[in-house]
């Protein structure tokens, strides 16, 4: 029995901590410096692609759908099923309300942690584009603000593509 808490112990000394317990759903995962930087965009200035994206439960929808989209395509699937789904709809739905200029704050990691090791490649990043732009047809985003947040969310792709 002794024996038994020892072990216990020793496992849950060496896990990583949940940075964020206020979500306890979520796997823990390393430490990391939490910044807004991290988001890999600046937010746009004033409200307007916020109201365009009919604010957070617009951006919810929009977020929910892009992942389900992608848990569902053969060709990207399983690199959305390796991860905490909890934790991956949070943050991205933080960095999408962070760069719309919805005034959250972005708790994630930058984009290359993220991201390494993964093999991403074009196509993959490609697939993912076409499940954001369906979301946000759904979502009825005029097609020059969805062309605007693209644009903001394009550099991404350089530290997000391994091969």
């Amino acid at each position: 029995m002794l024996t038994a808490l020892i072990m216990v112990a020793a496992l849950a000394a060496g896990a990583p901590e949940n940075p964020n317990p206020q979500h306890p759903a979520e796997e823990a995962v390393d430490p990391y410096v939490q910044a807004d930087a991290n988001a890999g965009a600046k937010p746009f200035e004033g409200d307007a692609m916020w109201k365009a994206f009919h604010g957070q439960a617009g951006v919810d929808r929009v977020v929910d759908e892009l992942v389900d989209l992608s848990l569902k395509d053969p060709r990207i699937k399983d690199i959305f099923e390796a991860h905490d789904m909890v934790r991956l709809r949070r943050t991205l739905k933080e960095q999408f309300c962070y760069i719309l200029g919805g005034g959250c704050t972005y708790s994630g990691r930058d984009m290359k942690s993220v991201h390494k090791d993964l093999g991403v490649q074009n196509t993959d990043f490609n697939a993912l584009v076409e499940h954001l732009q369906t979301a946000m047809d759904h979502e009825k985003i005029g097609f020059r603000d969805q062309n605007r947040f693209l644009a903001k969310l394009a550099p991404m792709q350089r530290q997000a593509v391994e091969r």
